[in-house]
């Protein structure tokens, strides 16, 4: 993965990672360090009694449905990337529609909020990593609503996490080394919200099926507490380092 040029003033950020993923991680690397990625990291929060009550719950088709709304929210995410590029973005091809139309209704909630909240494009899908973190990611959306620089993650889930607050604001922390520019406010656009419009007081983003949530936390709350997530990680990886084995790709009886 290549870095990209940023539109703003930028320090250091030259650096040419690779990513590399298997099924239950992902690495990033540039030939002399390795940082694991944000999400990867995270999954070692404690997913508590709701989770474990949902697993019960679903038995056998819990694997099934946590891949279904994975594909789901990589599609949502590819077609807010290609509109947020200009790209003419179509439902139907040849008479059939190419996405489910819970799919499309999300990417539509995407497009309204972009509508309506007068954001200004700075990068999407930026990659971006912390030295001092020692972790990298990509994040979804950087952008100026009015006079402050936003960082946004979006999200497809039926509920919001505190895995959220803390992805959102590693991400905020990386973009501040990379790019050496104070970040105002950090927010995750929620596409599953069940808010039915724009709120009248003016004081939240949001609208018809989609909102902007800010922690109630602040971003170095926010840290603390990953930071904490960190140490479970680092203790179960001691030896950072993706797992790499290779394998022949043509074999014959001798």
């Amino acid at each position: 993965m290549i870095l990209r040029k940023a539109n703003f003033p930028k320090q250091e950020y030259n650096r040419t990672f690779t990513q590399i993923t298997t099924n239950d991680s992902r690495f990033y690397e540039d030939g002399e360090k390795t940082y694991p990625s944000v999400t990867y990291v995270l999954s070692y929060y404690p997913k508590g009694k709701h989770f474990e009550e949902w697993l019960k719950k679903v038995g056998h088709s819990a694997d099934y449905i946590a891949k279904k709304a994975a594909e789901e929210g990589t599609i949502v995410h590819n077609l807010a990337e290609k509109y947020l590029k200009g790209e003419e973005v179509t439902l139907m091809e040849n008479g059939n529609p190419k996405y489910e139309l819970n799919v499309w209704k999300m990417f539509l909630a995407f497009v309204d909020f972009w509508e309506t909240s007068g954001a200004e494009l700075l990068e999407t899908e930026v990659f971006l990593y912390s030295d001092t973190l020692k972790v990298a990611g990509t994040c979804d959306l950087v952008c100026k609503i009015g006079e402050e620089l936003w960082v946004i993650d979006l999200k497809t889930s039926n509920a919001l996490q505190t895995t959220y607050d803390l992805q959102a604001a590693v991400y905020t922390r990386c973009f501040e080394e990379c790019y050496d520019q104070k970040v105002d406010r950090v927010g995750i656009l929620w596409l599953k919200s069940k808010s039915r419009g724009a709120d009248k007081t003016g004081k939240k983003l949001k609208g018809k099926k989609w909102e902007v949530y800010e922690s109630p936390r602040t971003v170095e709350e926010n840290l603390e507490i990953y930071s904490h997530v960190r140490a479970l990680f680092d203790l179960e990886n001691p030896d950072l380092k993706p797992i790499s084995e290779k394998w022949p790709t043509k074999v014959q009886k001798k």
